[in-house]
C-alpha cells in the first residue's frame, strides 16, 4: 500500500509539473474507481460521464495544490464525491434513476450476473423492481447519510477513509451510517407494505 501511495504522489507531483504521462497513467489508474464513485451517486451513465471528466480536469489543474496530508486516492474520492454532490445540487434537471447497478458490479465496472443460469421472467422483474425499490430509499436519504451509506456499501471504504472524504470525525461517520440503515429499514418497510 505504501508502495502505491508514494507511487502516487509521485504521479501527482509531475502532474503539477504538467507530465502529461504521469496524468495518462493516473487516469489509466482512477478511472474506473471515479466513474464508479460517480455513478452510485448520480445513478445515471451521462452525469457519471461527465462528473468523471470533470473531476480528472480539476485533479489535472490542482495537482500543486495536493499537500500530501491525506492519501492521494483519498483526495480524489473527495473530489469525485464534491464534484458528483455539486451536479446533484445545481442541475435543476436532474433526476434519480430508479436503476442502481452498483450492488452487483465487480470492481472493473462489469455486471457481476445474478445467478449463471438464465433467470426466469418474473424473477428478472422482482430484481429490477427491488433495485428500484432500494435506489429510491437511498435516494430519499438525507444527503449526508446517502453519502455515508454509498461510500461503505457499493464503494466499500473503511469508515476511517470516509471520514477523510467528508472531513469528518469516524464517530460522525458512524451515526450517519448507522441513522441512514434505520431510516432505510423503515422506508423499505413502508414501501413493502404499500407494494401489490
Amino acid at each position: 500500500m505504501d508502495e502505491l501511495k508514494l507511487e502516487d504522489d509521485e504521479l501527482i507531483r509531475r502532474i503539477s509539473e504538467r507530465d502529461l504521462s504521469a496524468f495518462k497513467q493516473l487516469v489509466e489508474h482512477y478511472k474506473t474507481l471515479i466513474y464508479n464513485t460517480c455513478y452510485s451517486l448520480l445513478g445515471d451513465f451521462h452525469l457519471a460521464e461527465d462528473a468523471t471528466q470533470d473531476v480528472f480536469l480539476q485533479i489535472y489543474r490542482s495537482a500543486g495544490s495536493f499537500r500530501g496530508e491525506s492519501q492521494v486516492s483519498t483526495w480524489i474520492y473527495r473530489i469525485a464525491v464534491n464534484r458528483s454532490l455539486n451536479i446533484i445540487r445545481h442541475n435543476k434537471r436532474f433526476r434519480w434513476i430508479k436503476s442502481l447497478s452498483s450492488p452487483g458490479r465487480e470492481k472493473d465496472g462489469k455486471e457481476i450476473p445474478i445467478s449463471s443460469r438464465q433467470e426466469e421472467p418474473d424473477k428478472v422483474y422482482e430484481d429490477k423492481e427491488s433495485k428500484a425499490l432500494l435506489a429510491d430509499a437511498i435516494h430519499s436519504l438525507p444527503e449526508r447519510q446517502r453519502v455515508a451509506f454509498i461510500l461503505h456499501k457499493y464503494e466499500n471504504l473503511t469508515y476511517k477513509d470516509i471520514s477523510e472524504i467528508l472531513g469528518v470525525s469516524i464517530n460522525s461517520v458512524e451515526a450517519r451510517l448507522h441513522r441512514a440503515k434505520v431510516a432505510l429499514q423503515k422506508k423499505l418497510v413502508v414501501r413493502l407494505k404499500k407494494s401489490p
